[in-house]
C-alpha cells in the first residue's frame, strides 16, 4: 500500500515553513507530507490529503470539501475553532486535538502567572519609566498589589486550569472556577479549586483568568455585562483565545478605570491589527500567543500530534477526537 498524503498547514506567525519542515521530518518514511502556510496554498496537495495537521490555521468548509480523500484534522494545540468542525463531521472526517497530552499545560500555566505578576508588580510601566530617567515608585506605588491571600477565578478547569490552580495554591491565594461541567470531586481536592456559578465568580475574584475552549458558547464569555461584575481593582488575563472577551468591551474598561489591568496573550484576529484598542489601552501587559510557545512546549506539541498522525495512519484510534458541536 503506497504511503498517505499529509499537508503540514503551518502558518507564518507559528513558524510557517520552516516549522512545518521539522513537523515533516517527525513522519519521514510514513507519509508524503507536503508544507504549506495555509491550507488553499497548494490545491493539489489539498485534493489528495488524507491528513491536515494544522497549526491554528483555519480549515475551513471549502477545504473540507475540496480534500476528497480527507480522513482526519490534526490540530496542533488543544484548540480547534479554526477548523468548521460541522462540514467535517458531515464528511465523516475525525477532528482531533492533543488535550489530553499536556504538551502545553505547564508553559500555558507559567505564562498566565507571567502576566498576573506583571499586572500586579506593574513590572512594565516601571521598566519603561526607568530607562527613560523617571523613577517611578512614588507613582506607582498606590498601584501595586501582592497575591497571597486574594481569589483567582479561573474559567475552564481543563488540563491548563488545573496546573493555573495548583499555582496559584503555591502563592497562596483562594482558587474558585467555573466550568461548564463541574470536576470530579478528587481533582477539586486536588486544586484546591472550588466551583461556583460564573458570574458569581467575577464578583468575586481579585484575579479572573481565562481557559476555556472557543465554540458558540464561549464566544465573548467576558462582555460588556459580566466585565462590568468585576471589582475596580481586578486584573484579567487571557491565554485561551481571543474572542472568549469582547476586546472593546475590555478596552472600555480599562480606559473607563473599571478595571486594574488585564494581560493578554490571544487576540481576535492574529496578528491583531495596528488599529485595535488594546494595543493602547491603559494597564494592558500584551504578549504574541506565546504562552505555549517555549523550546520545550514545541517538542512536546509536535511529538503529541505527530503521535496522533501516527496512529491514524497505523489504523489505531487516535486520542482527542472532537464531539460534534465541540
Amino acid at each position: 500500500m503506497s504511503p498517505k498524503n499529509v499537508l503540514a498547514v503551518i502558518p507564518p506567525q507559528v513558524g510557517g515553513r520552516a516549522a512545518g519542515a521539522a513537523l515533516a521530518g517527525l513522519l519521514a518514511g510514513r507519509a508524503n507530507v507536503t508544507v504549506v502556510e495555509s491550507a488553499g496554498e497548494d490545491p493539489g496537495a489539498l485534493a489528495s490529503a488524507h491528513v491536515i495537521v494544522s497549526a491554528l490555521s483555519p480549515v475551513g468548509a471549502e477545504h473540507i470539501a475540496a480534500a476528497g480523500d480527507l480522513e482526519l484534522v490534526q490540530c496542533v494545540g488543544h484548540g480547534h475553532d479554526h477548523v468548521d468542525l460541522a462540514a467535517a463531521h458531515a464528511r465523516g472526517v475525525a477532528v482531533c486535538t492533543i488535550a489530553s497530552s499536556g504538551a502545553e499545560g505547564n508553559s500555558v500555566a507559567e505564562h498566565t502567572f507571567a502576566l498576573i505578576l506583571a499586572c500586579a508588580k506593574k513590572i512594565v510601566p516601571a521598566s519603561t519609566a526607568l530607562a527613560a530617567g523617571e523613577w517611578a515608585l512614588p507613582r506607582l506605588r498606590p498601584e501595586l498589589t501582592e497575591l497571597a491571600g486574594k481569589t483567582i477565578g479561573i474559567v475552564g478547569l481543563g488540563h491548563i486550569g488545573r496546573d493555573v490552580a495548583r499555582k496559584a495554591a503555591a502563592f497562596d491565594m483562594t482558587v474558585l472556577y467555573s466550568s461548564r461541567r463541574r470536576a470530579p470531586a478528587d481533582v477539586e481536592e486536588r486544586t484546591g479549586a472550588r466551583w461556583t456559578e460564573l458570574e458569581e465568580l467575577l464578583r468575586l475574584s481579585d484575579v479572573v483568568t481565562l481557559h476555556a475552549p472557543l465554540n458558540d458558547g464561549t464566544r465573548n464569555l467576558l462582555d460588556a455585562r459580566r466585565l462590568a461584575l468585576l471589582k475596580p481593582t481586578a486584573i484579567v488575563v487571557n491565554t485561551a483565545r481571543g474572542p472568549l472577551i469582547d476586546q472593546d468591551a475590555l478596552a472600555d474598561a480599562l480606559e473607563g478605570g473599571r478595571l486594574a489591568a488585564a494581560g493578554i496573550d490571544v487576540f481576535d484576529p492574529e496578528p491583531p491589527p495596528s488599529g485595535m484598542r488594546l494595543l493602547s489601552a491603559p494597564n494592558v501587559v500584551l504578549t504574541p500567543h506565546a504562552g505555549a510557545v517555549t523550546r520545550e512546549t514545541l517538542v512536546r506539541i509536535a511529538l503529541a500530534a505527530i503521535e496522533n498522525v501516527r496512529r491514524h495512519l497505523d489504523g489505531e484510534k487516535p486520542h482527542d477526537a472532537v464531539a460534534a458541536g465541540g
